[in-house]
């Protein structure tokens, strides 16, 4: 598929703020299912700084802004070529050891209610078929309903909610999949589509658990499926904090007000 991407990020704040330093992995990666076209990353004010890609082989820049202003937009407008590669991320070059991603953290630590949740899949045979059924079973624990969770729902309060959106379901399958004794990441970007086939209109997020002999391989539980071309990768981490498109700290300033406005649509081929 070729895709069009339309990404507005706007920070509003109730008194101007001094100055503002931010860091974005908003770049799609570099692997064999994707293939950007063209990209454009703007912050109107304000100043690209050096870039460089990190460990796990996502591409980082910094932005400067300086004040006063009480209100910051980052844009993204981009062309992207996508293939289906079954989830699994072929051609992509990082440097991380997989065993890393076995780290909890605050929103991913497993609480009895995800150990048993783990414990209950008893799938047979390798683990590719033992991730996909921790992916089936997070996608039966957790309804997709928006509007019930936060960004600081931990995997343990979204599981015995039974309800929450792909955030959850990711720090979920993240956590019963180490429990399992299998890495898994957090993973950030696009999606074409939502579960109920509209166009999305929001950011996504998937998994990746990492299986002996393919590397990492993409899991949706929120849509109950692998990534395949509908799907635009930008970067991961342990958590949605620590593979957040944009990073940053501003001083001085007061309350902020976000507003998140994205485009996913099909190009003509």
């Amino acid at each position: 598929m070729k895709l069009r991407i339309s990404h507005e990020t706007t920070y509003r704040y109730d008194r101007p703020i001094r100055n503002l330093i931010q860091s974005l992995r908003l770049t799609p990666s570099i692997y064999e299912g994707q293939k950007v076209l063209q990209w454009q990353i703007d912050l109107p004010g304000g100043v690209r700084g050096p870039g460089f890609r990190d460990g796990a082989g996502d591409w980082i820049e910094g932005w400067t802004l300086r004040g006063p202003t009480d209100e910051v937009t980052v844009r993204i407008e981009g062309r992207i070529d996508t293939r289906d590669t079954a989830g699994v991320l072929r051609g992509h070059r990082e440097m991380i050891h997989p065993l890393a991603y076995m780290r909890e953290t605050q929103v991913t630590r497993a609480d009895p209610g995800l150990r048993e949740l783990a414990a209950s899949v008893t799938q047979q045979g390798d683990v590719l078929n033992l991730a996909h059924a921790l992916s089936r079973a997070v996608s039966e624990a957790i309804t997709f309903r928006p509007g019930v969770t936060e960004s600081r729902t931990t995997a343990a309060e979204a599981l015995a909610l039974g309800e929450g959106v792909c955030q959850d379901h990711t720090h979920a399958l993240i956590a019963v999949a180490r429990t399992r004794d299998i890495p898994a990441r957090y993973v950030s970007g696009y999606l074409h589509s939502t579960i109920d086939g509209e166009p999305h209109d929001a950011a996504h997020a998937w998994a990746e658990l990492h299986v002996e002999g393919l590397g990492w391989v993409g899991f949706d539980a929120a849509n109950t499926c692998c990534p395949d071309e509908r799907y635009v990768r930008l970067g991961s981490g342990l958590n949605a904090s620590d593979a957040a498109p944009i990073r940053g700290i501003a001083t001085g300033g007061g309350a902020e007000d976000l507003d998140v406005r994205v485009q996913v649509e099909e190009m003509a081929q």
